[in-house]
């Protein structure tokens, strides 16, 4: 008779109590949720590979910057709307040095992470013109993203890019941008969550068509310089990060502290907009709010009602990190490769047990290994996966809420400790013998 580390009757329980009828549109927090229940509730450990946050101390420069801040009594003070002069220049600098390009320190927009430079990029591009009034997301992508549309009543489209890799790519996207509604392109470089990296070709496609359609790219950074097939962590020396920056004027990157710096506590990021598109004029956003330049309703009006600045601390805390980034005092990325040995054990154990690789090569390179991958089983969808490994004390996510039309489920190596591996070896062995793979 077949046994699991957790009895199946405990976690369909659970999940009934949560109203999830599709476990393959179950959210990162809900499938976080179900799995800290069962493990409170049977006292088995899970292996938790769902929720995408950094696992690793954070740097203490910041640590030590942010409390020097906060001893000299800026804590009682707002933070201009702007941003720390600090690091706006320190940021253009970091920009610079590791990724190659020129931008001006008026551009570089401290936000409250990433996330709500997303939010701010999506609030402000779907004002410019009440033509293009959807965001085209080339996934598989960050789920919260859509979530963000969603929340503001806006309209997206999405197509998986899983099919369209190389030469394909740009009559797939010029399908969607030649309707003429499109005001905005979103993806992650390293992808959140496939792990896949657009090259240099394929960034100019996508640069040539947002310059011709006049469409703004959001080109999200959050693992930033974290393909470690390359050694992009020399500042001032090629290779680069990889950047639409190079192809178009009409972009915005939004570069995090969370994992690169392990600095997601303080929810501190730089949005960074093209010395162009800052100051570009558009006459919807005048029509709207009077002043109609990119930069400033970006910073004047929508920053200023999301949040009224950014934490003060926490500017001083990125502003040295990028610093000694920058000097080449502090390299970063060393701290970080971690995320790439633990992603190569955990695919060799999943592989051994008859898993495969959802998004499995980078055109005609193996994909690296980081934060992130995307493993499926035969004959399972992503719900069904997702939902029999919590029988095996393993949560993830399906792959269906990334936007991915492929089966599988995104594992996240953040959380993964040492003696978890001779785990996960042992419980995916059990699972191979429930699970026999047969013909379809």
């Amino acid at each position: 008779m077949e046994t699991t580390p957790i009895k199946r009757e405990i976690i369909d329980k659970i999940i009934e109590q949560f109203h999830i009828s599709d476990f393959g549109k179950a959210t990162i927090r809900e499938v976080k949720a179900i799995a800290a229940q069962a493990e409170q509730i049977t006292g088995t450990e899970f292996i938790k590979m769902e929720m995408g946050v950094p696992g690793l101390p954070a740097s203490s420069i910041g640590v030590k910057a942010e409390i020097e801040a906060l001893q000299k009594g800026i804590a009682s003070l707002y933070p201009d709307i702007n941003g720390l002069t600090q690091l706006k220049e320190e940021s253009s600098r970091f920009i610079k040095a590791f990724i190659g390009i020129d931008l001006s320190p008026e551009g570089c927009i401290p936000v409250t992470g990433s996330m709500q430079g997303t939010f701010a990029s999506f609030l402000t591009c779907l004002q410019c013109d009440e033509q293009k009034d959807t965001v085209l997301f080339i996934d598989p992508g960050f789920p919260v993203q859509k979530q963000q549309l969603i929340v503001l009543g806006k309209k997206f489209e999405t197509f998986d890019v899983y099919e369209y890799r190389g030469d394909k790519l740009g009559d797939k996207l010029e399908s969607y941008l030649k309707k003429g509604n499109i005001c905005a392109i979103i993806y992650s470089n390293p992808n959140n969550p496939g792990w896949i990296c657009l090259k240099e070709e394929e960034l100019q496609t996508i640069g040539k068509l947002a310059t011709q359609y006049d469409t703004i790219v959001l080109e999200d950074l959050a693992y930033f310089a974290m393909d470690f097939r390359k050694e992009l962590g020399i500042p001032f020396q090629p290779p680069y990060q990889p950047t639409i920056a190079r192809y178009t004027d009409n972009y915005v990157l939004l570069i995090s502290g969370s994992k690169a710096f392990s600095y997601a506590g303080q929810r501190i990021g730089v949005a960074c907009i093209s010395d162009h598109l800052y100051h570009r004029t558009y006459p919807d956003l005048a029509k709207r709010y009077g002043n109609g330049t990119f930069g400033s309703v970006f910073v004047h009006r929508v920053l200023y009602a999301l949040s009224s600045g950014t934490s003060h601390s926490a500017q001083y805390a990125l502003a040295a990190m990028m610093k000694a980034a920058s000097d080449g005092t502090y390299h970063f990325l060393n701290d970080v490769k971690i995320y790439g040995e633990r992603a190569r054990k955990l695919k060799e154990i999943f592989l051994r047990y008859g898993f495969y690789l959802v998004y499995d090569k980078d055109l005609d390179e193996p994909l690296a290994d980081g934060f992130y991958f995307t493993i499926g089983y035969p004959n399972m969808s992503g719900g069904e996966l997702a939902r029999e490994l919590m029988y095996y004390g393993v949560s993830a996510i399906s792959l269906e809420t990334t936007g991915s039309h492929q089966y599988g489920l995104r594992a996240c190596t953040s959380f993964i400790q040492e003696h978890q591996y001779a785990l996960l070896d042992q419980r995916m062995a059990s699972f191979a013998q429930h699970h026999p793979i047969t013909a379809k």
